[in-house]
């Protein structure tokens, strides 16, 4: 008799499917990883995927320079433990070519300037493919992606010309210069995520539990003090118990006020909220109403 998958071994299942998928079709794959917890969702599912061999492409960081030091650590003791092949790709190279400027000003940030630098090490490396860890629940242009989500020779994303994905078939057809960006883990919720960090007792880095952090209020979020920030005349910074729920550039990725200490805490706190990660703590989707869709057309994440 079969043995009926859980909700999350469904998923593991499905993730596992896309990936070995992804490397028999394609000759250049690589996967992004910032340190974050789909990111990291992600290198743990294509471990599992080809185990007991190593992986068969590279990580690639897309740095700006702008950083949690816990993230960039964590990532470091990522790439020791494994053995993986770690990619960078720097903002502040293409800021130095004069390839990019930076912002100036309070909210001056470098998380639109990841795109140039990105493009350039997939130019650079020739991938033909790039694993990422979106999820469709964590804003409305993302659901918008196929699972193979299309980019022409620019790097660019057009949400009308997304390919049909029925019965789990996957077209991975694309030209010399042209790219697809997969999602492996579209499908799966920032509770699932969250539940098999647990099951599998994943490490993840210490800011996505609660913590004392200097921090100050812009825009209703709490951003950490960083050198890269800019506070303006008023902002006042104050020690609060805080945790972040998604990790990105630190100039743009707010903290929520939360006692979750433990993995449990977390699970029990996310299960409780009706916004998602993104809604809640990152300033750079509340620029417009399609501020993610606008970035993910010029070849975003």
């Amino acid at each position: 008799m079969k043995t009926k998958l859980s909700h999350v071994g469904a998923l593991e299942s499905e993730a596992i499917h896309i990936i070995r998928e992804v490397a028999a079709e394609f000759e250049r794959p690589a996967l992004l990883f910032s340190g974050g917890k789909d990111s990291i969702l992600c290198l743990e599912l294509a471990l599992r995927a080809f185990a007991p061999a190593p992986i068969p492409f590279p990580i690639m960081h897309v740095d700006t320079g702008h950083n949690f030091p816990e993230v960039i650590d964590f990532r470091d003791r990522v790439v020791e433990r494994t053995g993986v092949k770690l990619i960078v790709a720097s903002v502040q190279k293409a800021i130095d070519e004069g390839k990019v400027v930076e912002d100036t000003g309070i909210n001056a940030s470098r998380n639109r300037l990841q795109t140039t630098a990105l493009l350039d090490a997939i130019e650079e490396h020739k991938f033909d493919a790039l694993f990422g860890g979106a999820r469709r629940d964590e804003e409305k242009a993302r659901a918008k992606e196929r699972v193979y989500s299309f980019r022409d020779e620019f790097g660019q994303w057009d949400p009308k010309g997304q390919r049909p994905e029925l019965w789990n078939l996957y077209n991975g057809r694309h030209k010399p210069g042209e790219h697809m960006r997969i999602f492996p883990i579209s499908n799966w919720t920032e509770l699932d995520v969250w539940n098999y960090i647990k099951d599998q007792d994943l490490e993840i880095p210490d800011v996505y539990y609660a913590h004392k952090r200097e921090v100050f209020q812009r825009d209703g979020m709490w951003l950490a003090k960083t050198p890269f920030i800019n506070m303006a005349e008023g902002e006042e910074t104050e020690e609060r118990m805080v945790r972040f729920r998604t990790i990105g550039d630190a100039t743009c990725t707010g903290a929520v006020d939360s006692p979750a200490t433990t993995i449990d805490q977390v699970i029990e706190e996310v299960g409780a909220t009706r916004i998602t990660e993104r809604g809640a703590t990152r300033a750079d989707d509340r620029t417009a109403e399609a501020a993610m869709e606008d970035r993910k057309k010029e070849g975003y994440f």
